[in-house]
Order: structure tokens, then sequence, then C-alpha cells
């Protein structure tokens, strides 16, 4: 994966999704598609490597988003 600004995790730590895939797509030039892809593997890092840091649970961060 390429290097994120430090901004894209911020986003993703802050429950702030749409943002943080406008920024992986602003960055990259991908697409939607592409950018859902790059933001679930980062999640999934951030969430393994710095769990304390998440506003909200696993279970809650997904609620109610639609891409």
């Amino acid at each position: 994966m390429e290097e994120l600004p430090e901004s894209v995790d911020r986003r993703i730590l802050d429950h702030q999704i749409v943002l943080a895939l406008k920024a992986i797509m602003d960055t990259s030039g991908c697409t939607l598609h592409e950018a859902i892809d790059v933001f679930g593997a980062r999640y999934e890092e951030l969430r393994r490597d710095r769990p304390d840091d998440f506003q909200v649970s696993g279970e809650e961060y997904g609620r109610n988003v639609y891409t």
C-alpha cells in the first residue's frame, strides 16, 4: 500500500469515513471502489496497532454508512 498522509489515519480514527475515503482518492487518484479497499486495509492495520485511539468500537464503526 502506498504511503497515506497522517490526515487519512486521523479521519479513520475519528470515525470520519467519508472524509477518509475522499482523502484517499485525492491522494492516490483512485476510484471509490479502490479507495474502499485501501480504507479497509488501513482500518484493519490501525485496529490492530492502535485500538485505543479509536473513538468508537469495532461493532459500532461502520454502522449506518453505505457506500
